[in-house]
């Protein structure tokens, strides 16, 4: 299976994706760039840009992926 396979099922299933979840999950390693992928390819996918804190408290921000309407 390809990885845009990966992350096109995982956003079926689970509803969101971030770079983290594709690494731990499915050795993804350039997840933004799979997301590319299937935009070119027709898939309407989102971001949003999520503030939290890291593990030291510091504040930090990632993308998280949804599949569009």
């Amino acid at each position: 299976m390809k990885q845009t396979e990966r992350i096109l099922r995982h956003l079926r299933d689970y509803g969101s994706i971030t770079s983290l979840d594709a690494m731990k999950e499915y050795g993804i390693m350039r997840c933004a760039s799979r997301i590319h992928d299937l935009r070119m390819a027709g898939y309407d996918i989102r971001s949003e840009t999520v503030a939290a804190k890291n593990r030291y408290g510091e504040p930090t921000r990632f993308t998280r992926y949804r599949l569009g309407r």
